[in-house]
């Protein structure tokens, strides 16, 4: 099997290489801030050595779709991850499993294991953070150059919406995200006042 630094230089030189300068939002760094929060929801939650392998290879993996589709990427994701984890030495069961946290992050959150509920927290992790504004404007952007908004209330309405229906899985997001989260969604709300 293929260690996991050479798995992650080879995806992330992809997702360098070709994702488009609109996806303001899904990008390296929103992959790489995935990645460290699987890894620190990962030691709180007290998941395994081979579970937390797997949660890492589908942190780096959950949006490389987008490298050919905005809609239904996660799907894509999938394809590109069974290819090439089984010429990586990756099981059948192995890529089954990644490719459950794959789909399981597509909104709305619906996992079903304890690892897809990991990564979905990891997914949005910034929606309970300081920087939630900041990586927010990402999105927005990139929201813009899909027509998926139009403009800042429109942006400020769907954020309100998403807000409240989003819940954490873990029991480590719920502790250390859920609070500042709420906060988050006020400070929306008293945007649109």
């Amino acid at each position: 099997m293929l260690a996991f630094s050479e798995i992650q230089s080879e995806v992330i030189g992809k997702l360098e290489k070709g994702l488009p300068p609109t996806l303001t939002y899904h990008n390296v760094p929103h992959t790489l801030d995935v990645l460290k929060h699987v890894i620190k929801i990962s030691e709180q939650e007290g998941v395994t050595e081979a579970e937390l392998l797997l949660l890492k290879v589908s942190a780096l993996y959950h949006d490389i779709g987008f490298l050919y589709t905005y809609l239904r990427h996660e799907e894509k994701s999938c394809e590109i991850a069974t290819a090439e984890l089984s010429a990586f030495g990756f099981s059948l069961d192995q890529i089954k499993k990644v490719c459950g946290m794959i789909r399981a992050t597509k909104v709305p959150q619906e996992p079903q294991t304890r690892l897809e509920e990991i990564i979905c927290d990891s997914d949005l992790d910034y929606l309970g953070r300081d920087d939630f504004f900041k990586i927010g404007e990402g999105l927005y952007k990139e929201f813009l150059a899909q027509h998926i908004v139009s403009n800042e209330r429109d942006w400020n309405m769907l954020q309100v919406k998403f807000l409240e229906s989003h819940h954490y899985f873990t029991n480590s997001s719920k502790r250390n995200r859920e609070a500042a989260k709420q906060l988050n969604l006020e400070q929306v709300k008293q945007k649109l006042l």
